[in-house]
């Protein structure tokens, strides 16, 4: 398979959980996992990779990224908090993704007092998403039109090593620099969340 080929069959694989296709009952553990693994299985590095496992979930729980279970069983809202636990995982820590999504639980997690729904908020950022998909797809494609414009001179399976190399160290480039980004942006969240439950930092 060409690198062309694989970043066809990456993009071809990016899933998205329409929250229409959540249970609108409350599943119990087992479901969850099951519902999660048919509807990522995709994105997938490996066959036999896990999507989700019971240890997973009670350690989103136990370190208060998720909300706990009513009755040992998981609502609608708890399914959309472990999507995006799943995708921010690939990228931050477990300190980093509770920074970001306990304001958003406590808000909005099974509660009527705001005018907004997880559900909506959910569909909101994954619409944002798909709108710069075309966009992403280009970049990646320049990337590595560019990193085969190298090594000309090269024998023929060291310019290939050397261009695969190229390309992905654009990409991660490009994955370093945003990584940075979004750990500065989280740390000034922090920093302002701390300050608002501790009135002694607010001058500070």
């Amino acid at each position: 398979m060409t690198n062309k080929e694989i970043i066809a069959s990456i993009i071809d694989k990016l899933d998205y959980i329409d929250p229409e296709t959540i249970p609108n009952i409350d599943l119990y553990m087992d479901q969850v996992t099951t519902f999660m693994d048919s509807n990522l299985q995709n994105s997938k590095r490996r066959s036999q990779d896990k999507i989700l496992t019971k240890t997973m979930i009670n350690n989103y729980a136990k370190n208060n990224l998720l909300p706990p279970p009513i009755k040992k069983k998981y609502s609608k809202d708890h399914i959309l908090m472990l999507i995006f636990i799943y995708y921010l995982k690939n990228v931050l820590s477990i300190n980093d993704i509770r920074t970001l999504l306990n304001p958003l639980s406590e808000k909005y997690f099974s509660s009527n007092s705001s005018t907004l729904s997880l559900e909506e908020i959910y569909k909101n950022i994954f619409q944002l998403e798909s709108e710069q998909f075309n966009s992403l797809v280009k970049d990646v494609l320049k990337k590595f039109d560019r990193s085969k414009e190298m090594y000309a001179d090269e024998t023929d399976k060291d310019r290939e090593f050397l261009q695969t190399l190229s390309f992905v160290s654009m990409l991660s480039f490009d994955v370093y620099v945003k990584k940075q980004m979004i750990e500065r942006i989280i740390d000034e969240m922090h920093n302002d969340l701390q300050k608002e439950s501790d009135p002694k930092k607010k001058n500070t």
